[in-house]
């Protein structure tokens, strides 16, 4: 801390006027250069002078320090309206629900050896409870789908927004209740 004073005293300047180093005695008389230094101070303004006309220099784009260029607007997604959030929840529920029903009736057909799991993607989770959550990701990813087209800025996307999900709930009913006739 002392050190950092000592710094920030040393770049304060001592006095309004530098001072000047002590002439010898053999020289103690003022030069021509001292006498013309002297008198060009006094001449000199404390500060600058300001222009004459400000308006006659225009700044240019050219002259600039950055670039100006077209400025990309802002694209505002539109709000879903209360009606059309309340549905994407009932059909996110539904989705899952349908998803979690495939679980159980493949889970249910396949300790009763009444069929084996067809799809290559869900084979490995056919014979553990870790079915359950592998059903779930394509509900969640046709939720995220459904919502970015209830979001969209394109009017057909925002129209058949439910689409994913629909057929993604009707696809794990559909195979929910294949698999439930299999063990009836």
């Amino acid at each position: 801390m002392v050190l950092s004073a000592a710094l920030l005293l040393l770049w304060l300047p001592a006095s309004d006027a530098p001072k000047r180093a002590m002439p010898d005695s053999a020289a103690s008389a003022p030069t021509v250069e001292a006498k013309i230094s002297s008198s060009s101070r006094t001449e000199l303004p404390d500060a600058p002078e300001p222009k004459a006309e400000p308006a006659s220099e225009l700044a240019t784009p050219a002259a600039s320090a950055f670039p100006v260029g077209p400025v990309k607007p802002v694209i505002e997604r539109p709000a879903p309206s209360p009606r059309q959030e309340k549905l994407w929840y009932t059909f996110m529920a539904v989705s899952h629900g349908a998803a979690a029903f495939d679980a159980w009736s493949t889970r249910r057909a396949i300790s009763g050896n009444y069929g084996t799991e067809s799809d290559p993607f869900m084979r490995p989770f056919a014979h553990s409870n870790a079915i359950y959550a592998a059903t779930q990701v394509s509900p969640a990813i046709m939720d995220f789908l459904g919502h970015r087209m209830l979001t969209s800025t394109h009017p057909m996307l925002r129209r058949f927004w439910w689409v994913p999900q629909v057929a993604g709930a009707g696809f794990s009913f559909g195979s929910g209740m294949h698999n439930y006739s299999l063990v009836q």
